[in-house]
Order: structure tokens, then C-alpha cells, then sequence
């Protein structure tokens, strides 16, 4: 589910897609070209120096990365059989934004300090603020929408996906599929956030989505602040900590959290008879995608961009899709026949990816400075 939670892991399909070895133009800020006399100048990506050193490295810290979130057991074992001489250990796996941050700055200079992290919007511009970014421009850089990369490489978003509602029906016969529905009498004790908002991306997003829902927009998030106060109030939010077996056993029932969390639960749920369904809500349709980047200073900063040039790539790209999240280079994909109708069951529809779109980095911030305020006295008394 989220990178709070802990589910067993699921056998994940070999993925046979390869990635041609010369690619059409800029790959990375460190890549070398070659030029022949009858063709135009291309690029070896990664550049030939940049996996030398990482061979030599051996390996790259990983922090925060859950097997079923997004499928990156799939990913993680990709650049594993891509790069066999280098290690990909990840340090608490189910971990929060907030604690890839903590474990940066507390880690510094040390040989496990993380060297990439995978961090909500919030998160990655307070990255930037304390100046933690190491920038890189990954292969197929170009191909990556403005509104998920940072213009200068200090992070790309490698894959994004929708907030929605999941429910286990074996306890919820009635399927909410909007935040106003959530409010009913009859969910009572059954709705969970994924965590602290102010700690996890996904319940940021669940309170910033609820905020469209009641009226407010990527510039207002007080009233999904608001929304979860009358929620709590009701007693229809629950306390309860997310985790898979909360989800099977139905103390948790109702889960927000994105889209890309549910199908890693899925083999779970199914050896524990409990049927689920997701549903994005009708009144609060909101995107978000999680930063990735080179830490600043790291033990093993060439494998930290092999890594980073990993997720972007057709095997780190077409695994997020196994994984239901959306790539970043979805479009050129799409355009290229690479992803096909059965793939496309894992994503969300068409129409909602089409319509997505993001809150800039001030936004995030704004909303993120009131949330820091607010959720305390309005919501979790602390």
C-alpha cells in the first residue's frame, strides 16, 4: 500500500523488454558523443564513464522502497540483472518522505547515508531548500514532461498515479466513490488515512484532493483540512494504522491512498479470500508523483544516477505500469507501441491520465506551511 505498510512480498513476472544501446539525444549532463562523418551525433547513455565508476562502487543505498509500491521489487531486480556488480540494498523500506530526509542529514559523510531517495513534492523542495540535490539529467531527459522534472536535474518524477478510495467489500458492501459519500453515517470507524500528512505523501494528497472536493484547489488546501476535521469529528475517521493485515482483518476497510498501491496488495488479499475495489473520486480527481534524485555528497554518487537513469529507462518505466503507476514517459510509450491493452489494465482510465495535472512547487510549499499549522489543532490534537 503505501511506504508505511507492511505487505508480504508477491512473485513478481520477469520482464523481457530491452533497451536499445544507442539512443537520440541528451542523455545525461556527464554522457560522452562520438561523431561520424554520415550521421548525426549520438550519445552512449549512461555515458561509458559513469558505469565504469559505478562498477567500481559496487553499490548504491536505496531508502523507502516497499516491495509492492509501484512494483519496485520488479524495478529493483531489473538493475539488478542490468548492473550485476552493484548492490541496490534499501534501508527501511517502509519508511515516510520525512524519514528519508532524517535519515540524509543524521547519515551524512557515513558509508549507508542514502545515495537517491524516492520523496513526495513537499519533501523534494525542502531537498532543495537545504541544498541536498546532486543534479543529474537521466537518459531520455527529453522525454520527460516539464511538470515532472526540475528544470535543472535536481530530481525527475519517474512515475506519478491518482488518489482513490480502495475498500475491502467483504466488509463494505457499498463502495464510496466520492469523498462526500466517505462522510456517510455508515462508514463510521471505517475510513484510514495512510499516515500523518504531514509526514506522508499519500495522505497529503488525500487531503489535498479532499480540498478540491469541498471547494478548495491546489492554492487552498484548509478546506480538506477542514473536511478531515468534520470527519474525525463524525467519527467516521478511523486511527487505526494502515497495514495489509489491517486491510484483511477490516479494521481498516477504507483506505485512502494512489492508485499504483492497490496491485501489490492484490495477491495478498486474494490468499485471504477478501475481494477489494479502488475507485478515484468523482468530486476530487488529484494526481501526484514522487521526486527522484541524486542526494547531494552520497558515498556513491555513479550509481546513484545509473539508478536514477534505471527508472526512467523502457525496464524501470515499463515496470511502474506492471506496478499500476503511470511512467513519467507514459506519452512516448504510448507512441512508440511499447505499451500494450493488457498493460493499460493496470492503470487508471485513459481519460483521468489525460486530465492530470500538478501543483507547482510554490503551491506544495504553501499548502504544505498551512498543513504544518493547521492539522495539529484542527485534527490530530498534537
Amino acid at each position: 500500500m503505501s511506504k508505511h505498510m507492511k505487505v508480504t512480498k508477491r512473485v513478481q513476472i520477469a520482464l523481457g523488454f530491452a533497451v536499445a544501446g544507442i539512443l537520440l539525444g541528451a542523455c545525461g549532463s556527464s554522457s560522452e558523443s562520438t561523431e561520424s562523418t554520415d550521421a548525426a551525433i549520438v550519445s552512449d547513455c549512461p555515458a561509458a564513464d559513469i558505469v565504469d565508476a559505478a562498477t567500481t562502487e559496487a553499490k548504491v543505498n536505496l531508502i523507502a522502497l516497499p516491495d509492492t509500491w509501484a512494483n519496485y521489487k520488479g524495478i529493483l531486480q531489473s538493475f539488478r540483472d542490468k548492473y550485476a556488480a552493484i548492490e541496490n540494498p534499501v534501508a527501511n523500506p517502509d519508511g515516510s518522505s520525512a524519514d528519508e530526509l532524517t535519515a540524509v542529514e543524521t547519515l551524512a559523510g557515513q558509508p549507508d547515508m542514502p545515495d537517491a531517495v524516492d520523496i513526495s513534492p513537499a519533501f523534494a523542495q525542502e531537498f532543495d531548500t537545504k541544498g541536498l540535490w546532486e543534479p543529474y539529467q537521466p537518459c531520455l531527459w527529453d522525454e520527460i514532461p516539464a511538470s515532472l522534472k526540475d528544470a535543472d536535474g535536481k530530481w525527475v518524477a519517474a512515475y506519478y498515479g491518482l488518489m482513490a478510495i480502495g475498500a475491502n467489500t467483504t466488509v463494505v458492501t457499498e463502495v464510496p466513490t466520492s469523498f462526500a459519500e466517505l462522510a456517510d453515517p455508515k462508514y463510521k470507524g471505517l475510513v484510514s488515512l495512510n499516515g500523518d500528512p504531514r509526514e506522508s505523501g499519500a495522505a497529503f494528497a488525500a487531503v489535498m484532493a479532499a480540498a478540491i472536493a469541498n471547494g478548495g484547489s491546489f492554492d487552498d488546501i484548509l478546506p480538506g483540512i477542514q473536511y478531515f476535521a468534520d470527519l474525525k469529528k463524525s467519527g467516521n475517521l478511523s486511527a487505526s494504522d494502515v497495514t495489509a493485515a489491517s486491510v484483511i482483518s477490516g479494521e481498516t476497510p477504507l483506505v485512502l491512498d494512489w492508485t499504483y498501491n492497490y496491485p501489490g496488495l492484490a495477491p495478498t488479499l486474494a490468499e485471504n479470500g477478501v475481494t477489494f475495489e479502488i475507485k478515484v473520486p468523482t468530486d476530487g480527481v488529484y494526481g501526484g508523483f514522487y521526486a527522484q534524485g541524486v542526494v547531494k555528497a552520497s558515498p556513491h554518487q555513479n550509481a546513484a544516477k545509473l539508478w536514477i537513469s534505471h527508472l526512467i529507462s523502457d525496464e524501470g518505466a515499463l515496470g511502474y505500469i506492471e506496478g499500476g503507476a503511470i511512467p513519467a514517459r507514459f506519452d512516448a510509450l504510448v507512441a512508440s507501441g511499447k505499451v500494450t491493452p493488457e498493460m493499460m489494465k493496470n492503470l487508471p482510465d485513459p481519460a483521468l491520465i489525460a486530465n492530470i495535472t500538478f501543483p507547482s512547487a510554490e503551491q506544495v510549499a504553501k499548502a504544505k506551511e498551512v498543513l504544518a499549522a493547521q492539522w495539529g489543532p484542527m485534527v490530530s490534537g498534537k
